[in-house]
């Protein structure tokens, strides 16, 4: 086991430079940037250099002006010190920025990752056991509709509802109005409160395909003979169910789990743009559309370093849901 995880960790290695190398090429290659902008910006100010020769002094003083390939190097020289360089559209560190708006992220991903699990699963495995069942078709309908919606329509029709007809929550932002005024708790639960509705929509549009999933595995078990022979020798229904059956069910169960929880990042750069939430979503969408390469940069790669951290965790425990699993070194 200790030889395959080296083996898998220097392979994700080698598989974040050449995702890093594409991003970076494709951060070059973008039409506009926040370099050009400024060039243009200064470039009208009275008395000012031309905008031609303020675009090459910026390119020089960020980097631009090297090949692809040389400055994917210098990049990936600083990345390994930990430095990312500072953002253009915010004028801070890439890294400070990142920390200080992380944490509502991870709460956010955190809280819909375990309401994914928690409703998901179940469901999916009752729909199994009831096949065809009133239940079942409901279940299933509601499975189809999280899978068929797309993010923003579900989010315009929860703020639609909740925010515009019943007043129940605001329509955008992370706290009220008074939040400066409240102790402790009132600013704990005045943020909750508004991360309510961008939780919900990650928790629905999240958890149509693993409802589908859970029970089409759950189906495909249950239909196997040595269910079959465990209910001919007088077994409890529960005990085939959910301890032969949904044992065997999670096993392929951990490979879409495994690789919901960096979804559920990515899935936030739309959510929190929606509800106007400062999370890494909506602070790295705004990076974006400024052409902020070294936020952006930043951003994607720390998708990729977690889709490849979980994907290695889908792996070992692989092991852990199923012992009959061993990994050849």
């Amino acid at each position: 086991m200790r030889k395959y995880i080296i083996k898998r960790i220097l392979l994700s290695i080698l598989i974040l430079i050449l995702v890093a190398f594409i991003i970076y090429t494709l951060m070059r290659c973008l039409p506009t940037s926040y370099v050009e902008s400024m060039a243009m910006q200064r470039s009208n100010t009275p008395g000012s250099k031309s905008y031609e020769e303020w675009l090459e002094q910026l390119n020089a003083q960020y980097g631009l002006d090297k090949g692809i390939i040389q400055g994917f190097l210098a990049w990936c020289a600083q990345a390994v010190r930990g430095e990312f360089g500072d953002s253009w559209k915010f004028t801070v560190p890439v890294t400070e920025k990142f920390f200080e708006v992380i944490p509502v992220s991870v709460a956010m991903a955190g809280v819909a990752f375990i309401l994914e699990l928690v409703i998901a699963i179940p469901l999916g495995v009752i729909a199994a056991v009831r096949q065809y069942s009133k239940t079942d078709y409901a279940i299933t309908t509601v499975s189809l509709i999280g899978m068929s919606l797309p993010t923003f329509f579900f989010a315009a029709l929860l703020k639609l509802l909740f925010s515009v007809k019943l007043g129940w929550f605001d329509l955008t932002g992370l706290v009220g109005r008074n939040y400066a005024q409240l102790d402790s708790w009132g600013k704990f639960w005045d943020m909750a409160h508004h991360l309510v509705l961008p939780i919900l929509t990650l928790v629905i549009v999240s958890i149509g395909s693993l409802m589908r999933y859970t029970r089409t595995n759950m189906l495909e078990v249950l239909n196997s003979d040595y269910i079959r022979t465990a209910r001919a020798k007088g077994l409890s229904e529960n005990k085939v169910i959910y301890h032969h059956a949904f044992r065997n069910t999670m096993i392929p169960l951990v490979t879409i789990i495994g690789s919901s929880l960096p979804g559920l990042f990515s899935g936030a750069l739309i959510t929190e743009t929606l509800f106007s939430i400062p999370g890494i979503g909506y602070i790295s969408y705004q990076a974006m559309v400024a052409g902020d390469i070294p936020f952006s940069m930043f951003f994607m790669c720390f998708i990729a370093v977690l889709t490849l951290v979980c994907n290695l965790l889908t792996d070992i425990m692989y092991a852990v849901v199923d012992p009959r699993v061993r990994v050849a070194a």
